[in-house]
């Protein structure tokens, strides 16, 4: 199967490597940073694919991850996102699919590896997990986290809820919820301190814009 999936991707004009093992693996991602897409196969010998992909979130890398796996149930699909995959992708499966997941997840901002995100006096470290606005450090749960991060690969642009629902949440479909306002709320009761101009807009209608304020 890997065989083949590297000859498709070849096939449509990808530069591809391949790693036999989860070890093998886990050094061409520590070593090749010019690797744009790591698809990881649940079941490698040596290291599962989870752990390899936890253990690349844990040092740092932002690398978009698509997990293949055999387990379909909506626990494992969640440990698989848990882990730090973006998406999951059930085996069998059409490797026109494959290619078309592939396309999206590249289609993502094109600063995902790097460790230090900026938008006017808002600063996140990626390794460190933290945030300070103006030097004054901002403490966010892993949610807020990961919708902060978000919205900072995008600043100026209109983030609906949908796009947050799919993109942080993992929802494959937009459900009835205000999940989406009740963080965003508490974000930017964070993020905002006393004097400070809000950072956040709420775009009627739309969604949310993250603008550098001060």
């Amino acid at each position: 199967m890997a065989g083949e999936i590297v000859t498709d991707l070849a096939a449509r004009g990808y530069e591809v490597r391949l790693a036999a093992t989860g070890q093998d693996g886990l050094a061409a991602m520590r070593t090749d940073r010019s690797i744009r897409l790591l698809i990881a196969d649940r079941m490698l010998p040596l290291l599962d694919g989870l752990s390899m992909i936890e253990i690349l979130r844990n040092e740092g890398l932002a690398t978009p991850v698509l997990v293949l796996s055999a387990l379909a149930s909506v626990d494992e699909r969640v440990r698989g996102l848990k882990a730090g995959g973006d998406d999951y992708l059930t085996k069998p499966f059409a490797l026109t699919e494959l290619a078309a997941r592939v396309e999206a997840l590249l289609r993502r901002p094109s600063d995902t590896r790097a460790t230090i995100l900026r938008v006017g006096s808002l600063e996140m470290d990626l390794i460190d997990r933290t945030v300070r606005r103006a030097g004054r450090e901002v403490e966010l749960l892993p949610r807020e986290f990961k919708l902060l991060e978000y919205m900072m690969r995008r600043p100026g642009q209109t983030i609906t809820r949908a796009m947050l629902l799919e993109d942080v949440w993992h929802y494959r479909f937009v459900p009835q919820t205000n999940v989406v306002d009740v963080h965003m709320g508490k974000l930017r009761h964070k993020l905002d301190g006393d004097g400070e101009p809000p950072m956040i807009e709420s775009v009627r209608g739309n969604g949310f814009v993250l603008r550098a304020a001060d």
